[in-house]
């Protein structure tokens, strides 16, 4: 689909599934480029993430790659190895594994994931460049209408 001086009206009748898939797309490879800059992954933020108590785990418990990949299943990407992730993660002392083989967030893992948490406000700004807040909010209640009209659920 070209977009190379396209009327308004022409783009009001392009799918917005078009868009949506290529939006994601790009914002993904582009977040996930600049955290490789960093020195980490999408998915190694991801599980320190879901492994703290002070972040997105209820309880700060343990958990098995089977349950992480379970509790990751709405935003995992098929070409992420969680368990290669969480190797690397282990290598660098930022988890354990107990006998029941569940991983676990050290001192160290968790102050790496409050370390790793700063790059985000700069990678939303860089990606947010040129686009004010009301259009970017309502973009998302666009998106969100879009959903409910075909049936999903927008949170």
């Amino acid at each position: 689909m070209t977009t190379q001086q396209i009327s308004d009206a022409e783009l009001a009748g392009q799918p917005a599934a078009y868009w949506t898939g290529v939006a994601y797309e790009a914002l993904i490879a582009y977040t996930r480029a600049q955290q490789a800059e960093r020195g980490y992954t999408q998915p190694q933020f991801w599980l320190l993430r879901n492994l703290s108590v002070n972040d997105i785990s209820p309880d700060g418990e343990g958990m098995t790659l089977t349950e992480l990949r379970r509790t990751m299943s709405s935003y995992i990407r098929p070409e992420d190895d969680l368990a290669a992730e969480a190797e690397r993660l282990l290598e660098r002392g930022w988890l354990t594994r107990d006998t029941e083989d569940r991983l676990w967030l050290t001192p160290k893992g968790e102050q790496a994931r409050i370390d790793l948490a700063r790059n985000a406000p700069a990678i939303r700004a860089a990606l947010h460049e040129g686009i004010s807040d009301a259009d970017y909010v309502t973009t998302v209640k666009v998106l969100k209408r879009l959903i409910r009209n075909a049936g999903g659920t927008a949170a």
